[in-house]
Parts: structure tokens; C-alpha cells; sequence
């Protein structure tokens, strides 16, 4: 008997551009990289956008991993052409959190089985 797999649940947050936001949503309307997100075993990927008191445009991210391996995964995604070309219209839009790079992960505090 096979073990059940095991589902990594993935919370992140970055900013986004108020100047970019119109044109994130728009291209994220499109196919953009869906097909390599489920080759790297990433399924239920969310992206959520919202104001927060601040004033600033935030997105919230969510997916599931349900692969075997994780770091042979997010590599084969990181390398692939396609991905890379993806990254370079979208990373220039987002605005990450302060003493981040990128989307911040956030801590899983509750999930509901």
C-alpha cells in the first residue's frame, strides 16, 4: 500500500505597484505559466489582491505543493525559459515587503481538514 501524499500548503505576500495593477491582473487573466506550475506539482495556486489601511495595494498568495521533492521541483521551475520570461514582466510590478526579495511566506496558524 502507497502512502498517502503529503500536501505542503504555501501562504506568501508582496506589494504590488498601484502604477502595475491593472496590467497584473490583466496578464494573470491569461494562460501565463499554468502548465508549469502543475509540471512543478503546484496545484490551487490563488493569487488575492486587496488595500490595505495604508493605502498600499497588497497580493496574498496560496498554493499547495504535491510533489515528492520540493527543491528538484521549484528548480526545474526556476530554470525553465518560459518561467524566467514570466518573473521578468511580473517581478518589476510587485514591491516586496521590507528586508525581502520576494513574495514573503507566511506562517500556516490554522487549516480546517
Amino acid at each position: 500500500m502507497t502512502a498517502p501524499r503529503q500536501i505542503r500548503r504555501f501562504g506568501m505576500v508582496i506589494g504590488l505597484r498601484e502604477e502595475h495593477a491593472t496590467a497584473y491582473v490583466a496578464l494573470h487573466a491569461g494562460p501565463g505559466v499554468r502548465d508549469l506550475l502543475i509540471a512543478a506539482n503546484i496545484r490551487n495556486f490563488s493569487i488575492f489582491l486587496h488595500r490595505l489601511p495604508d493605502g498600499k495595494l497588497y497580493e496574498f498568495g496560496y498554493y499547495e505543493y504535491v510533489g515528492s521533492d520540493y527543491d528538484a521541483d521549484m528548480a526545474a521551475l526556476a530554470a525553465h525559459p518560459r518561467n524566467a520570461e514570466w518573473l521578468s514582466l511580473c517581478d518589476p510590478m510587485q514591491l516586496p515587503l521590507p528586508g525581502e526579495t520576494g513574495w514573503a511566506e507566511m506562517e500556516e496558524v490554522f487549516h480546517n481538514r
